[in-house]
């Protein structure tokens, strides 16, 4: 079992940044691969960024390209999201999951375990 919980969130003006966390709870951390999604009101979840294992692979959907910065800290068993260059399409609710599969999977179903989920508003 891992216990994923996400902090960071806020309220940001456009143009500005946020990091977001995802602490997880097991000492096999380092055994899943974590995905940062995205849930905006009246659309489907979809994958903002994801990362295996050791960190030496991420996946980036191209509307966060250059702009989102995926990375992990094994020790700390903490996954981050730094959002730079916000834009008002990026409000959600953002979570983050961890995947037993050592590639990158871009759909939810592949994803065992989710946090609760933290609310990013960007205002134009």
């Amino acid at each position: 079992q891992v216990q994923l919980v996400e902090s960071g969130g806020g309220l940001v003006q456009a143009g500005g940044s946020l990091r977001l966390s995802c602490a997880a709870s097991s000492r096999t951390f380092t055994a899943y691969t974590v995905g940062w999604f995205r849930q905006a009101p009246g659309k489907a979840r979809e994958l903002v960024a994801t990362i295996t294992r050791n960190g030496d692979s991420t996946y980036y959907v191209d509307n966060v390209k250059g702009r989102f910065t995926i990375s992990r800290d094994n020790a700390k068993n903490t996954v981050y999201l730094q959002m730079n260059s916000l834009k008002p399409e990026d409000t959600a609710v953002y979570f983050c999951a961890a995947s037993s599969s050592a590639i990158i999977w871009t759909t939810e179903n592949h994803y065992q375990y989710w946090g609760q989920g933290t609310q990013v508003t960007v205002s134009s």
